[in-house]
């Protein structure tokens, strides 16, 4: 393991008042730049010595970042909002709920205080093999440390897992994809603006990394449109303690109902793989039967087929199941292991 020092690398600070500016820093230096938006993520890699950039981007000071605005279809929510900001949000609350039910489930309310939500669809996985120091695939090495028959892989992916089996560790992004949100960023060559689910990848496309941000890019807001303002929501996260914890697995949806059938309904699951999962083929099978049991069965095995699970992750396929199930159905006093 390496040995935590809690003392950082040196390294050239700079506290841009706007976009443009911070923009042009990280397009300056590359992949020497690192982002930092609430420091939670940031200071873990840096304090740890794993990381050693030589330029740390703070973007505290830029206010353009930090607003929830409405527009014309929906609302605009600036990168550096802190989680408590949306938890407390008059409007987040209101019409999309959901997403304030994700943001007050991440961590401690002493976190939230300081972490962001573009820090949070954005931090880097927590498999402690590769935030350890270890050289594994994520780190460009040649191994899977947690995919061995020593490895300590509770934890993991069981679907989509490609040579790394690590996951993702948001609690909002799941949120933020069931509402169909869309991600802009500020790249060398402009603006651009990608669907929540594109924003995120797997190591199938990329191992090094969780999102597709390269250097020079920017996350700058997020965009909730109001398609499904006012819309039931369902969230649920999984953790061994109730405060602070990472999610070993939790699921988000947003459901319109006619009647007691399911008129429409995105849902996503995190935890499950290296990026949150969008269940399309769970959306398409639900879509105008029954709101009921029977169909939250028949969602939740829907949901695994494919799983394969590690020596200590089986418990996953059960628990995505149950999760899905509910969130389809509403039961929410189901035994999630059963």
């Amino acid at each position: 393991m390496a040995v935590i020092r809690d003392v950082m690398p040196a390294f050239e600070l700079f506290q841009p008042s706007s976009v443009a500016d911070a923009q042009k820093l990280l397009e300056q230096h590359g992949p020497d730049a690192w982002v930092l938006a609430g420091g939670l993520d940031s200071f873990d890699w840096l304090k740890d010595r794993i990381r050693k950039p030589k330029a740390v981007v703070d973007l505290s000071g830029i206010e353009e970042l930090r607003s929830v605005r409405t527009t014309g279809d929906g609302i605009e929510i600036g990168a550096m909002t802190t989680l408590t900001e949306v938890v407390n949000h008059p409007i987040i609350k209101q019409k999309y709920g959901l997403l304030a039910q994700a943001a007050e489930l991440v961590a401690s309310p002493q976190i939230r205080n300081q972490g962001t939500l573009g820090g949070n669809v954005s931090q880097d996985t927590r498999c402690w093999y590769y935030r350890g120091g270890w050289p594994c695939y994520r780190a460009g090495g040649n191994i899977c440390y947690a995919d061995t028959p020593e490895g300590r892989n509770r934890e993991h992916a069981i679907l989509h897992a490609d040579r790394c089996v690590a996951v993702n560790p948001s609690d909002s992004a799941p949120a933020l994809i069931a509402l169909d949100a869309r991600f802009v960023l500020r790249t060398p060559k402009g603006e651009r603006v990608v669907d929540a689910e594109d924003y995120f990848i797997g190591p199938e496309i990329d191992i090094t990394r969780l999102h597709i941000l390269q250097p020079g890019d920017l996350l700058t807001a997020i965009r909730i449109p109001s398609t499904w303002a006012g819309a039931q929501f369902y969230f649920e996260k999984i953790r061994d303690r109730n405060v602070w914890d990472f999610p070993l697995m939790n699921v988000a949806s947003a459901m319109v109902t006619s009647g007691d059938s399911i008129e429409r309904i995105r849902i996503a699951v995190n935890g499950a793989a290296a990026r949150p999962l969008r269940l399309k083929a769970v959306e398409d099978a639900v879509r105008g039967k029954p709101r009921n049991t029977a169909t939250g069965e028949m969602a939740g095995k829907l949901a695994v087929q494919g799983a394969v699970p590690l020596q200590f992750n089986a418990y996953k396929i059960p628990l995505m199941r149950n999760l899905v199930k509910r969130a389809i159905s509403g039961v929410e006093e189901a035994t999630w292991a059963s």
